[in-house]
C-alpha cells in the first residue's frame, strides 16, 4: 500500500511542481521577490498532500543577515519541510546539470538558486568562489552535508564541500535537526506513509573565530555542526 500511495502521490505532485515552477518564472518577470512565495507554497502543498504536520522550534535563535543552514537528510520530505516551513526563505545549492531541466531548472535559476560545477578542479573551485560571493551578498542557503539521503535512518558521514563553502562565505552556520521524515518516505524508497509528523529543531548559529587556517576552520565547523545536529536526533 505504501508503494501505491507513493506512486499516486508522485503522479499528482510532479505535474503540479512543473506548473508551479512555470508560474513562478512568470512572477519573477514582475518582481523576483515573488519567487520565495511560490517556493514556500510548493513546499507546503507537498506536505499537505501527504497529510503531514510540521513543527518548528528554535526560530528565536536565527541571526540577522545571510546564513548557511546545514541539516541531516533522511527523506525527500526534508526538502518540502524546509522549503515550506523554515522561518526564512532559503535558496538551494545544486549541481549545475539540474539547472538545464526544462521549466524546473529554469525556475531554479530565476529564483536565485546556486549552481555548483562538479567538473574538474579549476571549474569546481571557481564555482565555489562564485557561490560564496552570492551568499556574502545576502543569499541564505541550505546544504545537506551528508551529500545524499541516508538509507537506514542513521546519520551519514559529512562531506567537506559544504564546510569549505561555509568558511569561504564567512557567514553564520545554523544547524538543524530534522526528525520524522524517514518514517514518511525512507531514502531509496518510493513508498509513502501518510499522516506522520516532522519536527525541525533549529540550533544556535555557529560563527568561527577569525584568523584560523582554512583546514582547521573546516574541521572545527564540521565537528560543531555534527554535534548540534546529532544532539537533536532521537
Amino acid at each position: 500500500m505504501a508503494l501505491i500511495r507513493g506512486l499516486l502521490y508522485m503522479s499528482v505532485f510532479f505535474p503540479l511542481t512543473f506548473l508551479i515552477a512555470a508560474v513562478a518564472i512568470l512572477s519573477t518577470l514582475i518582481d523576483r521577490r515573488y519567487y520565495a512565495w511560490f517556493a514556500r507554497f510548493w513546499g507546503r502543498l507537498g506536505i499537505t498532500m501527504a497529510g503531514i504536520s510540521v513543527t518548528v522550534s528554535g526560530e528565536e535563535l536565527l541571526p540577522d543577515g545571510p546564513i548557511i543552514v546545514m541539516s541531516n537528510h533522511a527523506s525527500n520530505f526534508d526538502i518540502l519541510a524546509m522549503q515550506g516551513y523554515f522561518p526564512r526563505p532559503l535558496s538551494w545549492i545544486a549541481k549545475k546539470e539540474l539547472f538545464s531541466i526544462p521549466v524546473f531548472g529554469w525556475s531554479m535559476r530565476r529564483g536565485g538558486y546556486i549552481a555548483l560545477d562538479r567538473g574538474d578542479g579549476r571549474k569546481a573551485l571557481k564555482s565555489m568562489d562564485e557561490a560564496a560571493a552570492q551568499i556574502k551578498g545576502g543569499t541564505s542557503v541550505i546544504i545537506f552535508p551528508e551529500g545524499t539521503r541516508t538509507r537506514d535512518g542513521q546519520l551519514l558521514p559529512f562531506k567537506r564541500g559544504g564546510f569549505l563553502l561555509a568558511v569561504k562565505a564567512g557567514v553564520p552556520v545554523v544547524p538543524v535537526s530534522i526528525v520524522g521524515s524517514f518514517a514518511i518516505n525512507p531514502g531509496g524508497s518510493l513508498g509513502l506513509n501518510l499522516g506522520r509528523s516532522v519536527q525541525l529543531t533549529i540550533h544556535a548559529p555557529i560563527t568561527l573565530p577569525a584568523g584560523m587556517k582554512r583546514a582547521e576552520a573546516e574541521e572545527l565547523l564540521m565537528q560543531q555542526v555534527h554535534t548540534a545536529v546529532t544532539g537533536g536526533l532521537p
